[in-house]
């Protein structure tokens, strides 16, 4: 059985990956303003990853016997300063999800759910992979700089990008 102070929790973290879904399809959308196809493309695929992150939680607070309570989901950003601007935003959000997941499995060693702690072992391994691949795409902006024609080749390989 979930402790009721885990059960709170990872719903909490259900309604941030829900949040995440809706904040790289923001992005998604922002980047088809800038007629960036295969940024939005990218964000579309992690905005569905981030919702299936979400399943993944909700499936386990319903296995473990808890209930899931969704909570209102917050309006996310719809414009940044740039291409740059937005990678960098995403970046910085996938630190504050890590921080997030760290937090959960603390919880879960101090109320000594095994179980938990061993379902959240996916996400640590996740959250990594994630600030790697966005810390990537933001370096390989910074390097771009101003040139158009990178600019252009770096969009058509960010198209490019598969569901896992």
């Amino acid at each position: 059985m979930l402790n009721a102070k885990m059960e709170k929790a990872l719903n909490e973290q259900i309604n941030k990956e829900i949040f995440s879904s809706y904040l790289y399809l923001s992005l998604a959308a922002y980047y088809e303003t800038l007629n960036l196809s295969g940024f939005a493309a990218y964000y579309k695929v992690q905005a569905n990853e981030e919702y299936a992150h979400a399943m993944k939680i909700y499936d386990h607070v319903h296995t473990r016997g808890g209930k899931v309570e969704l909570e209102a989901i917050a309006k996310p950003q719809v414009e940044w300063a740039g291409a740059l601007d937005g990678l960098k935003a995403a970046f910085e959000h996938e630190q504050f999800i890590s921080k997030s997941i760290f937090s959960l499995v603390d919880l879960a060693n101090e109320l000594k759910d095994h179980s938990t702690n061993t379902f959240l072992n996916w996400f640590v391994e996740e959250q990594i992979e994630e600030e790697e691949s966005a810390l990537a795409v933001v370096t390989k902006l910074e390097m771009i700089g101003e040139s158009k024609n990178s600019l252009y080749l770096f969009d058509r390989d960010m198209g490019k990008r598969a569901a896992k």
